[in-house]
């Protein structure tokens, strides 16, 4: 089955041209069948491009999925066109009253070394995290929103690291038991790009979190409530090859010496283009969060989610 996608959405075209199965809104409205409702919370400054990426990533599964884009606020993004904000963007404030949804994504933002509650908007992502936990079967955050919501949950604190964590790592599972690690390699690779880090060692210790998990640089990678409805992903799973590569070279260009990515660039020569190593793990992962997490638990009537 598709994930329906707006018409007019850019990543519509972006993704069919790449052979993936979307489906316009157009068509699916025609279809009798009760598909899985998304929410994507997109924190990320260039929306756009966090839309493909995490679209792409919805549609490698059996399930219909009907996307909705969520803003945090109305504050004018300064690398997304407003017309597009408009167009496609529902405001958290107008779907929090009436709207229940299977899953929740929401995304990192370049907040990394600035501390929570001088985030100018989060006394409203506490807003968010809270309704969530009454209208939503299941929330993946990613990035800072994972450490972000283990310390609004749990009060889980991190801690800053000397050095950036940048690079393509190599990752074991800690339990290939849970549903959301099915199917996972012995190792596997995934993308990181954070300053910050919750101690292993602190999330091992709480009794309401699993560490399902880790990589020797990083600590822990994913990790999920014991009752499934939040799962943490501390990485961009969702990156496309050349993502971090213009991270770096933003940030070269802005003379902040940013150390090279580890394991990304082919000879560490970033004059290499590089290639995509995580690509698989991100797919499963998804899929495995679709099906286990969210299609197999979440209530036919979403209403009964908010009872």
């Amino acid at each position: 089955m598709p994930i329906k996608i707006p018409d007019q959405l850019p990543a519509l075209k972006v993704l069919l041209e790449e052979n993936i199965f979307a489906m316009a809104e157009s068509r699916a409205q025609g279809q009798d069948i009760r598909p899985m409702e998304i929410g994507i919370l997109n924190l990320m400054p260039n929306k756009i491009e966090t839309e493909v990426q995490l679209l792409r990533l919805l549609s490698n599964s059996p399930l219909q999925v009907n996307v909705d884009l969520i803003r945090i606020d109305d504050r004018v993004p300064k690398n997304t066109p407003e017309a597009h904000m408009d167009a496609f963007y529902r405001s958290f404030d107008d779907i929090k009253q009436h709207k229940n949804y299977d899953g929740l994504i929401v995304t990192g933002a370049p907040l990394g070394l600035i501390k929570y509650e001088d985030v100018t908007y989060w006394p409203k992502m506490q807003e968010v995290m809270d309704w969530a936990r009454k209208h939503v079967q299941s929330t993946l955050y990613l990035c800072w929103a994972a450490h972000a919501s283990l310390y609004h949950y749990f009060g889980l604190a991190r801690d800053i690291r000397e050095s950036k964590i940048s690079g393509v790592f190599t990752h074991t599972t800690s339990n290939d038991l849970d549903p959301l690690t099915q199917g996972f390699s012995d190792e596997f690779c995934a993308i990181h790009s954070r300053y910050a880090e919750v101690p292993l060692s602190h999330l091992q210790a709480h009794d309401e979190v699993n560490v399902l998990a880790t990589t020797p640089k990083g600590g822990a990678y994913l990790l999920a409530s014991k009752d499934r409805r939040l799962v943490f992903v501390t990485g961009h799973p969702e990156y496309d090859a050349d993502t971090l590569d213009q991270e770096y070279k933003r940030d070269v260009a802005a003379n902040l010496s940013p150390m090279l990515p580890e394991n990304y660039y082919p000879n560490n020569d970033p004059a290499n283009a590089p290639r995509n190593t995580w690509r698989g793990h991100g797919n499963l992962l998804m899929c495995n969060w679709l099906n286990h997490y969210v299609y197999q638990a979440t209530p036919y009537d979403l209403a009964e989610l908010s009872k």
